[in-house]
C-alpha cells in the first residue's frame, strides 16, 4: 500500500443514497485475485452505455472529473455485500478518499484494509460537498481534518490504529511483520 498523509483534490460527486457494492463493481467482474484494471469497471452499469461507449451523463466520464482522487456520495455508500474488490476498484481508478455521511461499516472496514481512506462527514458539510461538485478540498490525515475551498474545516472520526497503517502505507499484516523482532525476543524469553 501506498502511504496517504494528505489529499489534496478536487471531488467528483455521485449524488445517489444507497450505492452498494454491486453498483461500485457489479458481481461479474469479481472472477479475479488481482487490484489491477478494476478501475475500468468501476460503476461499470452506470459508466457505459449498452454498446459498451462511455455514459455522457455519468459523473466519472465528465471532463472535469478528469484526476479526481476524492468521491464524494450520498448516505449508505458501499452497502451490500462485502468485497474488496470495490475498494479496489476506486484506488485502481484514482480515488484516494470516499465522503460521505454514512459509510457501510463492512465496506469502509475493507477500504482500511486496502489503503482507501472513508470519511463520514455531517449533514451541514455534505450538502455542501454535494452540491458543489469539482471542489478543491485538502484532506490531512494526521489531523483527521477536511478544509473545504471556503476555509471551513472539519474532523472526521478515524480510529488510532487504521490511521497509523494508512500514514504508513501498510496493512495489518505489514504491522505484525514489523514486530517480528519484538515478537522473536518475546517467545525466547518465555519459560516453556
Amino acid at each position: 500500500m501506498q502511504p496517504l498523509q494528505r489529499v489534496r483534490s478536487k471531488t467528483v460527486v455521485i449524488d445517489s443514497t444507497n450505492v452498494d457494492t454491486d453498483q461500485i463493481i457489479p458481481a461479474r467482474f469479481l472472477t479475479t485475485t488481482t487490484k489491477e484494471g478494476l478501475g475500468k469497471q468501476l460503476f461499470a452499469d452506470w459508466r457505459y452505455l449498452a454498446d459498451g461507449s462511455p455514459n455522457p451523463d455519468f459523473a466519472l466520464n465528465r471532463p472535469e472529473a478528469a484526476g479526481c482522487q476524492v468521491l464524494v456520495a450520498g448516505r449508505n455508500f458501499g452497502c451490500g455485500s462485502s468485497r474488496e474488490h470495490a475498494p479496489w476498484a476506486l484506488m485502481d481508478y484514482g480515488i484516494r478518499a470516499v465522503v460521505s455521511t454514512e459509510i457501510a461499516d463492512i465496506f469502509k472496514n475493507n477500504s482500511l484494509k486496502n489503503g482507501l481512506l472513508p470519511i463520514t462527514v455531517d449533514e451541514t458539510t455534505a450538502t455542501w460537498l454535494l452540491t458543489h461538485p469539482g471542489a478543491d478540498i485538502d484532506i490531512d490525515l494526521t489531523a483527521s481534518r477536511l478544509t473545504l475551498p471556503t476555509g471551513v474545516s472539519v474532523t472526521f472520526p478515524l480510529e488510532a490504529f487504521a490511521r497509523h497503517c494508512l500514514l504508513n502505507g501498510i496493512d495489518e499484516l505489514g504491522y505484525l511483520r514489523s514486530k517480528l523482532d519484538a515478537i522473536a525476543g518475546y517467545e525466547a524469553a518465555r519459560a516453556w
